[in-house]
């Protein structure tokens, strides 16, 4: 007849820590099992239990975690076949005890009842220390599992697991990328014991202290200075909710998606200004101003009662995993083009009926560069399309000339007409040129600009140096400060 698996908490002290119905237990008990000999109780239960067996030993067999338990759980399960046993861990058996919880899920499987008979959490004693209620809002976790996104900083944090200096400085280095190096935060050790010790350090210093063991947590007290939040996603998202509600910003109360649209365009220009620039900070700045009009959409979708910035995110959530298999699934791929084909068979099978037209998915409202590039991209991809860039230049030559002969008639109502056809096609197959060459028309046309800015700038600086005004200076004057910009971009001052 099958055995059972009886566990007990020995609480995180001294035996004040220990509830008589587990001390009964463990009186009682034929056997008892310890997971570790590393315990303030560890003196006085030897001199009183006979038969006493820790599984120290299996902790240094091992490199992860993971295999400490899952030995410690089979030895448990292999002990308890035709008899019962006790087993007893530090504080209470449902915190921080991972053999507990695999215990529990296997006993159906294994044929052993596990009963859990409680005992006194170390969290008791920490509040006790700490002087913190945990009514207020608290965060439980794991240092081996601590995760900087996860963290609710308005929240008290209490980091429990944290065995030894190099644990330390993984919690340092995690609550580092959210918080400053000299926030204070608190080394909890042995608490509700004669060791408890409890110590306030500047985060820089946490993995500098020497009495860091297995009986060690950290806390990190709530944020109470609102700027210290301002880099948390749900912050803005509030900022732009009180921006929108009563009392908010009579300008962002009144905005729709339709009035919106010009400043979202306006925002990706000068954020692609900001990375031909190459310049961090500007891009920084413009990255914000475009997730500021993503939000404020997502907002005015929720003041309407159509969506939030929540359905945004599972969407697009959802679209990313779903269309990166290779990643997220069992496809595998070798290289880039790959990827790109899945993700275009992915599309076509999340259409649920096909478009009129392959042309039909690409927004009007396009900037017509790119449009035209878009338009191109589509055609291409079902073989309509050059394969020889010479091809192209021919072609280009053609439109060239017809453009030349519309120039050369008489300028009236309709030549005009015809010009700018011309023009038009002579521009669309400039794109089909740079599509072959890999270089999107809008990204390159908008460098030129740039540099026409830039040079052109210098000409005005270098004629009001001379005491010169733009409308005086001939033609070979202003193309030599042109081309004295040029020699100046190219490094050449000569």
């Amino acid at each position: 007849m099958a055995g059972k698996i009886t566990v007990v908490g020995l609480g995180a002290g001294d035996m004040d820590q220990l509830t008589i119905g587990v001390y009964k237990q463990l009186k009682q008990a034929k056997e008892v099992f310890m997971r570790t000999q590393d315990h303030p109780l560890t003196v006085e239960l030897m001199q009183e239990i006979p038969s006493l067996t820790f599984f120290d030993e299996v902790y240094e067999k091992h490199d992860q975690f993971d295999s400490v338990y899952q030995e410690i759980t089979e030895t448990l399960f292999s002990e308890a076949r035709d008899k019962d046993i006790v087993y007893a861990v530090p504080g209470h058996p449902f915190v921080a005890e991972k053999t507990v919880q695999m215990l529990l899920a296997q006993q159906k499987e294994r044929g052993i009842q596990v009963h859990v008979a409680g005992g006194q959490s170390f969290l008791d004693a920490t509040f006790n220390a700490l002087q913190i209620d945990p009514i207020e809002g608290l965060q439980f976790v794991d240092a081996g599992n601590l995760q900087a996104d996860d963290l609710k900083l308005t929240q008290h944090v209490l980091i429990c697991q944290v065995y030894d200096q190099m644990t330390a400085s993984n919690v340092k280095l995690t609550l580092m990328e959210k918080l400053p190096d000299d926030y204070e935060v608190f080394i909890v050790t042995a608490a509700g014991s004669s060791q408890e010790q409890m110590k306030a350090v500047p985060l820089f210093e946490l993995d500098r202290d020497l009495t860091i063991n297995n009986l060690t947590s950290v806390y990190v007290p709530p944020i109470q200075d609102e700027k210290l939040l301002y880099q948390q996603f749900d912050t803005f998202r509030k900022v732009i909710r009180t921006l929108r509600g009563p009392g908010g910003c009579p300008w962002d109360q009144k905005q729709t998606n339709e009035s919106l649209k010009p400043y979202l365009i306006e925002e990706c220009y000068e954020l692609l200004e900001a990375i031909d620039e190459e310049d961090p900070d500007h891009i920084v700045e413009e990255l914000g101003d475009v997730l500021l009009q993503v939000l404020l959409h997502a907002q005015i979708g929720e003041d309407d009662g159509y969506f939030s910035i929540d359905d945004v995110i599972q969407h697009v959530t959802e679209k990313m995993i779903r269309r990166h298999p290779h990643v997220f699934g069992d496809t595998n791929v070798t290289q880039a083009s790959d990827v790109v084909a899945n993700w275009e068979e992915i599309k076509e099978k999340e259409k649920q009926e096909r478009p009129a037209s392959i042309l039909q998915s690409i927004p009007a409202t396009l900037p017509a560069l790119t449009k035209a590039y878009k338009l191109q991209k589509k055609a291409a991809k079902v073989g309509f399309d050059w394969t020889e860039i010479e091809d192209i230049w021919k072609k280009y030559e053609e439109e060239k000339q017809e453009f030349l002969v519309e120039v050369a008639k008489n300028v009236n109502e309709d030549t005009t007409k015809q010009m700018k056809d011309e023009f038009g096609d002579l521009l669309f197959v400039l794109v089909n040129i740079g599509r072959f060459y890999q270089l999107e028309p809008e990204t390159a046309l908008s460098s030129a600009n740039t540099k026409f800015i830039r040079r052109f700038q210098h000409i005005e600086r270098k004629a009001k140096d001379m005491g010169r005004s733009l409308e005086d200076m001939t033609l070979e004057e202003m193309d030599d400060l042109w081309n004295d910009a040029k020699r100046i971009e190219r490094g050449n001052h000569a």
